[in-house]
């Protein structure tokens, strides 16, 4: 396992793994969290890198927190589960995300609760950002 992918675990509290084997410089996570009181355009806030799924946690707490991402189109998080309920909001693109099972169809605008302990994945469809909250109780 990549050291990368390691981090994705430590920092998202699930498993965060594509279909294929990431290299080093295909996935990318930072620990930089925005600014308070600014308003910045989320879309801006991770960008594509072809062939890959890149993440960005921009605010991490004890109780929870919200990590953005950029899903290269036919890249996706294989499917895994979570202890905690996730909340993933569209902010571009198409996806599937499959939740026990059952694949949703997803796009710009548009919410989708991932239960915990339900296994749930993604799949981009096109080049597809989301965000998700991941509240710990």
């Amino acid at each position: 396992m990549s050291a990368v992918l390691l981090r994705c675990r430590r920092n998202l509290r699930l498993a965060c793994i594509q279909t294929r084997t990431y290299k080093e410089d295909e996935m990318s996570s930072t620990g930089s969290e925005i600014a308070g009181a600014e308003a910045l355009p989320l879309t801006d806030l991770v960008n594509y890198q072809e062939g890959s799924v890149v993440s960005r946690v921009i605010l991490k707490r004890d109780k929870g927190n919200v990590t953005v991402f950029a899903l290269d189109e036919g890249q996706g998080l294989s499917e895994h589960t979570s202890p905690f309920d996730a909340l993933v909001q569209v902010v571009e693109g198409d996806a599937e995300v499959t939740v026990a099972g059952r694949p949703i169809a997803v796009k710009l605008g548009e919410v989708i609760l991932l239960p915990a302990e339900k296994p749930h994945a993604v799949k981009a469809i096109t080049r597809f950002k989301m965000a998700l909250t991941m509240i710990r109780s």
